[in-house]
């Protein structure tokens, strides 16, 4: 089971919910070390401080805010568990919106919220009332040395936490659009959404995993036993020049037609 990284309360009205908060994801990908390939050594960094020339333990390194004119504050562990923020050991609900309002760019990592003995009651009360009404909470909380806006919605015997970033946070992505006035016909858009009904489906996870980490641990295993790299690389999909986007779209559609043939067969 993992460690807890944040005990507190969920305030809800008059109701509080004593909580603990766990991470609910964890990044799986290969590690690699800075190595010297001429003999493998491992590539070292010092902590050196540049005033006195002397490497420094991590344990004795603080934090320090430099101000535009050259002055620096220097903050210990003690001032940032002391900030003066109502939400440091409280959850505090603001607003019930629809989940779906929220857009998904907004959404930075998800926990899992855990209650204390004596907040079983009140978390499956906030979590039915939730279900029921088809709402999430809207809360801000201060987790890892930052508060946050985040979401708490129920999923399944659980409420978990969606932290979320700030609205100065995201960027103006109006720069990505498409430049100029771009038109499609209604029959690129129906040939379009013919492909779409082709692979639409119930969202699935485990049906998919990460190729590109599988081929590195491959490679990993082949380089340790001194067998030869496995070559399965593909060639690249040539861009091609799209003049006729109708009969582009009716040939995806009859590939995925197909591929979906073959995997009802295999099932």
């Amino acid at each position: 089971m993992p460690r807890s990284i944040w005990k507190g309360a969920i305030s809800f009205g008059l109701v509080t919910i004593p909580i603990k908060v766990y991470g609910a994801t964890e990044t799986k990908d290969i590690s690699f070390r800075q190595v010297h390939p001429a003999d493998g050594g491992r590539i070292k960094y010092k902590r050196v401080c540049e005033e006195c020339g002397k490497e420094i333990p991590f344990s004795e390194i603080a934090k320090g805010y430099e101000t535009a004119d050259g002055r620096v504050a220097i903050l210990e562990r003690e001032d940032f568990e002391n900030l003066p923020l109502p939400t440091a050991k409280a959850v505090e609900v603001v607003q019930f919106v629809d989940a779906e309002d929220v857009d998904p760019t907004y959404f930075e990592k998800t926990y899992f919220l855990e209650p204390d003995a004596s907040g079983g009651k009140p978390y499956v009360l906030l979590r039915q009332a939730l279900a029921e009404a088809g709402k999430a909470a809207v809360v801000k909380v201060a987790l890892r040395s930052r508060e946050s806006l985040a979401l708490i919605r129920p999923k399944g015997d659980l409420l978990v936490l969606h932290t979320m970033l700030w609205p100065d946070e995201l960027r103006d992505g109006s720069f990505a659009a498409p430049a100029g006035e771009v038109r499609v016909s209604d029959a690129e858009v129906a040939m379009a959404r013919m492909f779409i009904d082709q692979l639409t489906g119930e969202f699935d996870p485990s049906q998919f995993s990460d190729v590109y980490r599988e081929a590195l641990e491959q490679v990993v295993a082949a380089k340790l036993s001194g067998i030869p790299v496995p070559d399965e690389t593909q060639e690249a999909p040539r861009e091609a020049d799209v003049v006729d986007l109708v009969a582009a779209l009716r040939a995806s559609v009859e590939a995925a037609k197909k591929r979906r043939e073959e995997a009802a067969k295999a099932g």
